[in-house]
């Protein structure tokens, strides 16, 4: 709206005065509104990537190709084999930022969607919304190239972007258009006729975000401190006034699980078996930030975002019999969590007659140099762990809500979706604990430990459930612009929120139900050992703390490497802790040992110890024997 249509509204108003009459107009937004979107609302560098791959889903690719030279990450390239964009629909992406094509009629004409314009040419639910995805990549540089050609075209059409930086000076006088940046844009022959696809090549890393991609500050603190550095990483860049420098650690440039040998989805395998093997090493709650350096991270983040397939398949397409116990969450009844028997090779899906709503594209693979992601989640084979319930329990539930009575522009329209909420003693790693939303394959959110803000206070079963919800209809309109936040007035949010919280009461419920079960059950059959005065004392510390005592931590103290089958247990250096006591067969050295474990187990209930690096746990430790010793 211009100067002159405001004044000429203001005057409308005004004239109505002492009438009936009554002033419309549109609500609008300026020029600022988009000049922040250019500018970068998202938070992560991963965040670029993941728009730039959805782009690529969006297109009907069948791969998509990412590739640094990391650990330098002066150059990235993001490049698929989609349907590729002609010059007249790369036009209108560049010219018309927030107005995509996607999801409009005009999409129909560009090619970018079927005759249903939520749906792209080959079939895929779009992910791509209003057509900012693009400008994520202002998170990592201001200057990429866009190369792109269709099927049959002996020509390939290059697009040269410089993104200008936002300032509110520039926009003092203009309220109405915005210039995002510059663009030339010219065509090259193509010999491949045939050829089609798209690639994104990125140059100029902006130097703060080359640091985070680099873990330039981790590094920098673990030499500052001396302390270890995460278990796994790319190697440490540090350029010099005249060379690039690579640093060896430990020896090792680079210290990943996998070989220069491994195919790409055997590498990521590795990757996902690693994180599992730390409960084996001791480490009872592996968190991927203290696990990971953070391109390592950022991959594993990015394998929860996108729709791929899962690395061992989805959880309702294969045969859990003897791994699972499987209950059903009723719909919008009040009624308890009814359990299912499946059979051998029976799936969830079969044997619950849910529709086949996958949403992960089984012709989708991406690789970032030499991972090819998969959703790192596991249902199968998971490990034992001292809980008194040793089978996990998994609660399988679906929901279709039109909103009656209830006009859509309030209502959003209608929402539906499946879920599971996987209840196991072990969770690993930590970081799948909470509830992840999926909406057509894709999810900006990942895992949101508050459960949507569940309010009941479960701190011990809620750190051993992990969700995922699978939006097939609706919610859309509540994913705010960059995807990794809910709008959480929305409708659809309060609808999914409320059956999120009465399935999470059901199934914790139910949980509680089957380990007293258990408890009795093991009583009546005079298997419960009669428990040490010390025992007792923890086993009223955790019933206080965490309102029962069935995750009490075996505690370890070891100069081999823990025995296999002791996941979820904290393992210590017998002689880092216990000193000149580690190998006494004193009874004040028995004593003590008993005491300090005890001491260990009570601080667990407090979730102290997950505060604290490995290192910094056996400290911890040592100084109590101290004062154990010194008591004596």
């Amino acid at each position: 709206m211009t100067d002159v249509e405001d004044r000429e509204l203001a005057l409308q108003i005004v004239a109505s005065h002492g009438s009936d009459e009554i002033v419309t107009t549109t609500l609008q937004a300026d020029g600022r509104v988009l000049a922040r979107v250019t500018d970068g609302i998202y938070r992560q560098p991963g965040s670029a990537i993941r728009e730039l791959i959805s782009n690529a889903y969006d297109a009907d690719a069948s791969r998509v190709i990412i590739t640094t030279d990391r650990p330098r990450f002066d150059r990235i390239t993001v490049e698929d084999d989609g349907l590729g964009m002609p010059p007249d629909a790369i036009v209108h992406l560049l010219r018309h930022i927030g107005g995509s094509a996607k999801r409009s009629p005009e999409g129909i004409e560009l090619g970018v969607t079927s005759s249903d314009v939520n749906v792209s040419p080959g079939g895929r639910r779009l992910i791509g919304k209003i057509g900012i995805g693009l400008f994520s990549i202002a998170q990592l540089t201001q200057t990429f190239q866009i190369i792109t050609k269709t099927a049959g075209d002996n020509w390939r059409t290059v697009a040269s972007v410089v993104l200008k930086q936002y300032s509110d000076e520039q926009l003092a006088d203009s309220r109405d258009t915005y210039e995002a940046g510059l663009v030339s844009i010219w065509q090259e022959p193509a010999s491949d006729i045939d050829a089609h696809g798209t690639t994104v090549v990125l140059d100029r890393i902006r130097p703060k975000t080359k640091e985070t991609l680099q873990s330039a500050g981790d590094w920098l603190r673990i030499e500052k401190d001396q302390v270890d550095p995460p278990r796994f990483h790319i190697g440490r860049y540090r350029p010099s006034d005249s060379t690039d420098e690579l640093r060896r650690t430990h020896g090792k440039f680079e210290n990943v699980p996998w070989t220069e040998d491994d195919e790409p989805s055997q590498a990521f395998t590795k990757l996902v078996n690693a994180v599992w093997k730390e409960l084996d090493r001791g480490d009872r709650n592996p968190r991927l930030d203290k696990m990971f350096d953070y391109y390592l991270f950022m991959v594993w983040e990015l394998s929860l975002a996108i729709p791929v397939t899962y690395i061992a398949g989805h959880p309702f397409d294969i045969p859990l019999r003897g791994s699972v116990q499987v209950y059903e969450l009723p719909g919008s009844k009040p009624d308890s969590a009814r359990q299912v028997q499946l059979l051998d090779g029976q799936t969830i899906r079969d044997r619950l007659g849910m529709p086949d709503a996958r949403s992960e594209a089984d012709d989708f693979r991406v690789v970032i140099d030499d991972l090819e992601l998969h959703r790192p989640l596991v249902f199968r084979d998971l490990p034992a762990t001292s809980n008194k319930v040793k089978s996990p329990m998994m609660f399988v539930g679906q929901l279709r809500e039109t909103f009656p009575g209830v006009d859509r522009e309030l209502s959003g329209g209608p929402l539906a979706f499946q879920a599971y909420l996987l209840w196991a003693p072990k969770i690993a790693p930590v970081d799948h604990i909470g509830a992840l939303v999926r909406v057509h394959g894709a999810s900006g959110t990942l895992f949101d430990p508050s459960f949507l803000r569940y309010q009941v206070q479960e701190p011990t079963r809620l750190r051993q459930i992990s969700c995922e919800i699978f939006v097939t209809e609706g919610l859309d309109s509540a994913i705010n612009l960059d995807r990794e936040s809910f709008n959480f007035a929305h409708a659809h949010i309060v609808r999914l929120t409320s059956w999120l919280h009465n399935a999470l009461s059901r199934a914790i419920t139910q949980q509680k139900q089957v380990a007293s079960f258990v408890r009795q059950r093991a009583k009546a059959q005079g298997e419960e050992i009669e428990s040490s005065a010390l025992d007792s004392v923890v086993s009223q510390a955790w019933e206080e703390v965490t309102g029962d005592d069935d995750d009490i931590p075996p505690v370890l103290l070891t100069t081999s490497p823990p025995v296999e089958g002791s996941p979820g247990s904290y393992v210590f250096n017998r002689y880092r802790v216990l000193g000149d006591l580690a190998y006494s067969s004193s009874l004040q050295g028995r004593r003590i040992e008993r005491q300090v474990t005890a001491i260990a187990q009570i601080l667990d209930a407090y979730e102290l110890l997950d505060l604290l690096e490995p290192h910094q746990r056996e400290n911890l430790l040592r100084l109590i024997v101290n004062v154990l010793k010194a008591g004596t």
